[in-house]
């Protein structure tokens, strides 16, 4: 019997699962399992909240989050400035050409 072995069509992509990458999926689940039992005994929702924020800001879309998205809205829009130069482009003067000197059939019959 053949044993077939199906392969990732990236090798070297991250792990992922669902949504998520390995690593923040397990901080998710350990952050989940302290926040009930935060909420159990204490009846405090915070823990719960900051884990749903990050489970949001954590999703992963190719190999962008949506916190990095959040970070490049940002820069782009409020931390960095942005140039622009106002103004009509000049244009380039093209070179004039000489006229060719037409020669007629009555300057080639003088020249002979």
């Amino acid at each position: 019997m053949k044993k077939q072995y199906i392969y990732p069509q990236n090798m070297r992509a991250s792990a992922t699962l669902w949504l998520w990458s390995l690593r923040d999926f397990a901080i998710m689940m350990v952050g989940a399992l302290f926040s009930a039992f935060v909420l159990a005994t204490t009846k405090i929702v915070i823990p719960a909240a900051i884990v749903a924020v990050f489970a949001f800001l954590s999703i992963r879309t190719e190999d962008n989050t949506i916190l990095d998205y959040i970070q490049y809205s940002v820069k782009y829009f409020i931390s960095t400035q942005q140039y622009y130069e106002w103004g009509l482009k000049s244009k380039p003067q093209s070179v004039k050409k000489k006229p060719k000197e037409v020669i007629s059939r009555e300057d080639v019959k003088e020249k002979a």
